[in-house]
């Protein structure tokens, strides 16, 4: 997908210079392709800008001004739109594009289709119940010789974990949590020593 961004390259008004600098600057920022098309040099580009700008974002005149954003065919709108998406934080959704893994609006888009954040973890919508059943099932899984124990404790901040040096080998997994702070609930799985020393 490319984005089309028609602006005017001998405008004689400042502010629509400004407005054409800063939609450019901040696509190239986000490093976001787009094309520039000139509509002062060509008039194709100037027909075909005017004639895809729906008939309700075009001015009391008729002649929208630029710049104006596409994304191929399908109109994303003007400057004013363009501001209050950057302000927003929504310009990957106002220009139809995915956001990039990490961004902020990657993160809003994963919590609105998953769910909220409760003390670090997301909140699936599974209920109590699911959760408990999903334990039993895994505690299934464990042999007899392995210990399983689970706590729950405040999330604070700590470096480095102080109690794990104490125990024998230890299956966990923290990918999940923000590096430099505890989740509020772990479960480790403690598996018995084996010697490599005869009795």
């Amino acid at each position: 997908m490319v984005i089309k961004v028609f602006l005017a390259s001998s405008s004689g008004s400042t502010a629509i210079k400004k407005k054409q600098q800063d939609v450019l600057g901040f696509l190239e920022a986000l490093k976001v392709d787009y094309a520039p098309l000139d509509i002062a040099c060509s008039e194709d580009n100037r027909m075909w800008m005017r004639e895809n700008v729906p008939v309700e974002k075009k001015p009391t005149n008729g002649i929208p001004l630029p710049p104006q954003i596409f994304n191929e065919e399908s109109y994303c709108g003007d400057y004013e739109t363009f501001f209050d998406a950057k302000e927003d934080n929504a310009v990957y959704a106002f220009l139809g594009l995915p956001p990039p893994p990490g961004s902020k609006e990657a993160k809003e888009a994963y919590l609105l289709e998953n769910g909220p954040v409760e003390n670090g973890t997301i909140v699936n919508g599974t209920d109590d119940a699911e959760d408990e059943e999903n334990l039993e099932a895994e505690e299934e899984n464990i042999d007899d010789d392995t210990l399983v124990m689970s706590f729950s404790y405040p999330s604070v901040p700590v470096s480095p974990l102080p109690f794990l040096p104490w125990f024998p080998p230890i299956q966990h997994n923290l990918n999940h949590f923000s590096p430099g702070f505890l989740p509020s609930s772990i479960t480790l799985t403690i598996s018995p020593l084996v010697s490599s020393h005869p009795a």
